[in-house]
């Protein structure tokens, strides 16, 4: 009877989980915009130039921690969003050293305390949004307002992530981190 009403109610419970991997505030002006790094597919980097462009902030910082063939993720994302119609005027990459959401929020603090910037909205995927919003605002407390904005990604759909190979390995990606930092591993 239980595994039968499981069976049942899968497509909202599933998609219920996913939707807690998911934090999208309401766009407010800001500073700046920050895209993190770690989408391949420019869905991050388009997202950040959409709010720009409405006039949400004047600059759109954009994360390149690693090199991919001896070139930073960041002036890739930065020539891709070039490419696709965004001011070029609008775009920083700013190349940073780190392999975690966690190192990326460090060295972010740095860069955002140099700039002066206490009001950012920061574009990620969106199964990456709570979590990386749980990270930034632990890391840069009072001193920084952080607002989440949740880009789509065409391999993760909350609604129906479990019938993709993707959909699967990123929300158990994602909920494998997401339960790793809270129990504090």
């Amino acid at each position: 009877m239980l595994a039968g009403l499981c069976l049942l109610t899968a497509p909202w419970w599933l998609a219920a989980s996913a939707r807690l991997l998911i934090q999208s505030d309401p766009p407010q002006h800001a500073q700046a915009i920050l895209v993190l790094a770690g989408d391949q597919k420019g869905e991050r980097v388009m997202k950040a130039c959409e709010l720009a462009t409405a006039g949400l902030a004047p600059r759109v910082l954009v994360s390149g921690p690693t090199d991919i063939y001896g070139r930073n993720e960041a002036n890739l994302a930065v020539e891709f969003a070039v490419k696709h119609g965004c001011p070029q005027s609008l775009l920083e990459p700013v190349a940073i050293q780190a392999f975690s959401t966690e190192e990326e929020a460090s060295e972010f603090e740095r860069e955002l305390r140099a700039r002066n910037i206490t009001r950012l909205l920061i574009v990620t995927s969106n199964y990456h949004t709570a979590r990386a919003g749980r990270i930034f605002r632990r890391r840069l407390g009072n001193a920084v307002e952080v607002r989440m904005f949740a880009a789509p990604d065409r391999l993760f759909d909350p609604d129906r992530w479990w019938q993709s190979r993707e959909g699967q390995k990123t929300a158990f990606y994602e909920w494998s981190k997401t339960v790793s930092m809270v129990v504090g591993l």
